[in-house]
């Protein structure tokens, strides 16, 4: 049992995400957005970094982070991020650099009301920017930290300016060329309000691949509080319990990501598994025959658990 329990191993949370999404339009902030944000929201202890030529990301990075009580700076993290064949820092660095420091870093939507509704909740936002042209891109990050609605201005920790405002309309075009790509950072075992569960799971996720399934446990268990019918949620939710010993757990979490979706192959296998650990042969068995039918990477590996069963059980 425990042979096949340990070469059969369970399968992994597999998520594919665009990074970049989203066309560029004109920002229009809808009417509840005006009604319901207050009218100026300003983050005025976020700590400030001025950076030097290429230390954009760095400088970013360092505010968000001592902002989370995470202690670093400039010097610390441009050997982690900046990149010289390209002149600073990209996405993917970006973010890794935040999970290395155990903090999770949530993309946000990227829409002018998302932003807003962030920075009206106390979350600091890094943006990505084009200062330039598209056919001459001006790459930049900066920190938004507050706004001003009547006037309709963004306040931003930018460059070497403290304070740093500039119109809806200005800001918006520079992040449209960027695909309005940003992001916002909290602590494992959090999800910041306004985080669409995709983005939550792509975040949970990488935190996951980085740290370990018993690291993310808190993190599942919050994502599932606010998203409890997310069968990809429950199975990696089970994941994390089965890491963390707590097998009676995992078995709810598998067998609710099948009543959720029934296809989910994996779901089928991790359930079989764990069933032969507890020594639940027909069960089981039912389990990775569920499995078997689903094309996939789980395929396979459920005939081979099945095959291996003793016969009459």
């Amino acid at each position: 049992m425990s042979y096949l329990f340990t070469n059969a191993r369970f399968a992994g949370v597999f998520i594919i995400f665009l990074v970049l999404t989203g066309c560029a339009r004109n920002p229009v902030l809808l009417q509840s957005s005006y009604q319901s944000l207050p009218p100026q929201e300003e983050i005025v202890n976020l700590p400030f970094f001025s950076q030097t030529k290429f230390q954009c990301g760095p400088a970013t990075l360092a505010m968000v982070l001592n902002y989370q009580g995470v202690d670093t700076d400039i010097e610390q993290l441009t050997p982690q991020l900046f990149l010289p064949h390209r002149e600073g820092s990209v996405q993917p660095e970006m973010l890794a650099t935040v999970r290395r420091y155990e903090q999770l870093a949530f993309p946000i939507r990227g829409t002018m009301d998302a932003l807003l509704n962030h920075l009206a909740a106390g979350d600091p936002v890094v943006v990505m920017q084009n200062l330039s042209l598209p056919i001459y891109p001006m790459w930049h990050y900066a920190v938004a930290i507050g706004y001003d609605l009547p006037d309709e201005t963004l306040i931003l920790r930018s460059g070497e300016i403290r304070r740093h405002t500039m119109s809806f309309s200005r800001f918006d075009a520079t992040w449209a060329r960027a695909k309005r790509w940003g992001f916002i950072i909290a602590e494992p075992g959090t999800i910041p309000d306004g985080i669409s569960a995709r983005n939550a799971l792509e975040a949970i996720s990488a935190y996951e691949e980085t740290h370990g399934p018993r690291a993310a446990l808190t993190s599942w268990q919050a994502f599932i509080e606010r998203h409890p019918t997310s069968a990809m949620g429950q199975f990696a939710l089970g994941n994390a319990l089965y890491a963390n010993h707590q097998l009676d757990e995992a078995r709810n979490a598998f067998e609710r990501s099948t009543e959720l979706d029934s296809n989910l192959g994996a779901g089928w296998l991790n359930l079989g598994l764990l069933l032969i650990q507890m020594e639940e042969n027909g069960a089981a068995r039912e389990a990775l025959a569920q499995a078997a039918k689903r094309e996939g990477s789980w395929q396979q590996k459920a005939r081979l658990a099945l095959n291996s069963l003793p016969s009459g059980t």
